[in-house]
């Protein structure tokens, strides 16, 4: 039986555990560079004994980015300040991880701490992109400009690059981002997708944009390494995207050569409700896990170490993906090590031990 930390090997990858920390956009980059901030923040993860550390949503193009403050990888300047965090994350125990991203229609907007609503053209701002010309509202009232299909070829090249330059700068774990309302996610669901051609109408035209993506990806990512797809396991909507579509979607990522599904949801529409509480998201993990048998982490509101550990050990998940509780407690892995009974098997770096 498995628990919290017992490694986990995912092709030639082995994590030290089964924790990882969960992409969490900075919005603290310039013109997509990598600056101290991230460092500090991804490398203390990495000291605190997390397994893998997975970077922000980083934009495969300009256009892809949330916000002005995003993270890159469209040029070759962003890959040497990613790969000097990259040696801090290994030299500390972790592997280092990246997902990469397009915001579609969510792009264009103004940083959380300045309100998050999309800027203008005048203020910054430019005009998003998407399956189709509907905007997601709430703040978010861009009329996005609908992509050709050669538009959507230029994108999924652009994944391919951005692939290739994250092997550069010496990621050993790779995620594409296709959850939480941003451009993959759109041409999944129906909310977004209103088109008449191939990208769009039945589920197989909706789940072409990512298997196509996907099997790109793979061509240039190499096969001893880990690939990875975050996808919203629901809209949370009636007559949106939901469980029974994801789980038959990682049957078919699975067949294209993805590792593991990262099991997050929401954020394809904002008038969603969505059943907050602890670890309720675990139940799609563990659906997809045990009927596309593929392996999954485990997202949202898992904040105590038996949770945690509860999750791993009765098989409901392979890995937990942390975010908030990483934020506030970047040494939550080391304290949760020690609440289980498992304190030696994280432990301080030397210039801590004196104070563990």
């Amino acid at each position: 039986m498995s628990h919290l930390f017992a490694p986990f090997t995912l092709k030639s990858i082995t994590l030290r555990n089964r924790i990882g920390v969960s992409p969490m956009c900075q919005y603290s980059s310039e013109d997509g560079v990598a600056t101290d901030w991230h460092l500090v923040h991804l490398g203390a993860r990495a000291v605190g004994g997390a397994g893998v550390v997975i970077a922000e949503a980083t934009a495969v193009s300009p256009e892809g980015r949330i916000t002005p403050g995003d993270a890159g990888i469209w040029a070759d300047k962003h890959v040497e300040p990613l790969a000097r965090i990259n040696h801090f994350v290994k030299t500390h125990g972790a592997v280092p991880g990246i997902q990469i991203a397009h915001a579609g229609r969510k792009a264009s907007a103004a940083r959380p701490w300045d309100g998050g609503d999309h800027l203008s053209d005048d203020a910054g701002g430019w005009t998003p992109v998407a399956p189709s010309a509907i905007a997601f509202g709430d703040g978010l009232d861009k009329v996005p400009h609908p992509l050709t299909v050669e538009e959507i070829a230029g994108v999924q090249h652009d994944f391919v690059v951005a692939t290739r330059r994250a092997l550069a700068a010496g990621y050993e774990w790779l995620e594409l981002h296709s959850a939480h309302g941003y451009l993959s996610h759109e041409f999944l669901s129906p909310l977004s997708n209103q088109r008449a051609d191939n990208y769009g109408g039945g589920f197989e035209n909706r789940i072409r944009f990512l298997l196509e993506t996907t099997r790109a990806v793979r061509v240039v990512w190499p096969e001893r390494l880990p690939l990875t797809v975050r996808i919203s396991c629901t809209d949370w909507v009636e007559g949106g995207w939901d469980i029974e579509q994801s789980v038959e979607l990682a049957r078919r990522l699975k067949a294209e050569g993805v590792d593991l599904i990262d099991c997050s949801s929401g954020g394809s529409a904002a008038h969603a409700k969505i059943p907050l509480g602890p670890g309720y998201q675990v139940p799609f993990a563990e659906r997809i896990r045990r009927e596309a048998g593929i392996a999954t982490a485990a997202v949202g509101m898992i904040a105590g170490a038996k949770q945690a550990d509860e999750i791993v050990r009765a098989g409901r998940a392979d890995l937990v993906l942390l975010a908030r509780e990483l934020l506030r407690d970047p040494y939550w892995p080391a304290h949760a090590a020690r609440a289980l009974g498992f304190a030696d098997v994280v432990p301080p770096p030397s210039q801590y031990a004196r104070a563990w």
